[in-house]
């Protein structure tokens, strides 16, 4: 695809994350069904919960479709308690093995075979699937060439100038798939690393003359600290 000016922007703040950061090898899980699983628990939650609360399940023997279908609700909440909201998750895990097993009778494989260009539609009138958990899913269980948009790629693209503070999902999602190849790949490491560069530099308070991205940022950015800011953060000066 011909290379815009905004496309060869967004290649150079990934390469600036990856020198940095290095590949982060997303999503781990033995399996597509383990992926989906993560997606959903890792709603408002950080990742070590999500581990804990998948392995709970796989040691119950529940890390299947029909395992979580079957299971009493309360069970499965108990399960993957360390995730957080576990009520609310343990419902949304039983609406998606529902729909996996009316629709497609219970086979991610067969979920995914072929293009299927309404599944996203299809994983969005699932209760309780968002249009990030869902893209999640495309992406990292089913390899689709979709940008995954997150409150990290929001707030990076919002302090570099890339998009206004009020831009929707669609728009953000838009502005990677518009300007930069369709690599499932690509789209994998770039949103992972959006999502290290965001817990470590670009914070709600931001770390910015640390940050590999800092150099994108204007001299005259609000973000940076003047000169004498600088110097009496080295000299220990508060």
């Amino acid at each position: 695809m011909p290379q815009t000016a905004t496309g060869r922007r967004l290649l150079s703040l990934y390469r600036h994350l990856f020198q940095q950061f290095g590949p982060q090898h997303w999503w781990p899980a033995r399996s597509r069904f383990e992926v989906i699983v993560g997606a959903i628990l890792t709603q408002n939650t950080a990742w070590t919960n999500v581990e804990k609360a998948i392995a709970a399940l796989r040691v119950a023997r529940l890390l299947n479709p029909r395992g979580i279908n079957t299971v009493p609700q309360e069970r499965l909440a108990s399960l993957i308690r360390s995730a957080g909201y576990y009520n609310m998750k343990a419902e949304r895990l039983k609406h998606f093995t529902h729909f996996l097993l009316i629709r497609y009778g219970g086979s991610v494989q067969r979920m995914f075979r072929g293009k299927r260009p309404g599944l996203r539609e299809e994983l969005l009138t699932i209760s309780g699937i968002g249009e990030e958990t869902a893209d999640s899913i495309l992406l990292y269980a089913g390899d689709r060439p979709i940008f995954v948009v997150d409150a990290y790629t929001r707030r990076v693209l919002e302090r570099h100038g890339l998009i206004a503070a009020n831009t929707s999902y669609g728009e953000i999602q838009r502005l990677f798939m518009t300007h930069l190849p369709a690599d499932p790949a690509l789209f994998n490491e770039y949103h992972a690393l959006l999502v290290a560069v965001g817990k470590i530099y670009c914070r709600r308070t931001p770390h910015c003359e640390s940050c590999p991205l800092r150099c994108d940022l204007p001299n005259d950015s609000p973000l940076l600290p003047r000169p004498q800011e600088v110097i009496a953060f080295h000299e220990g000066v508060h």
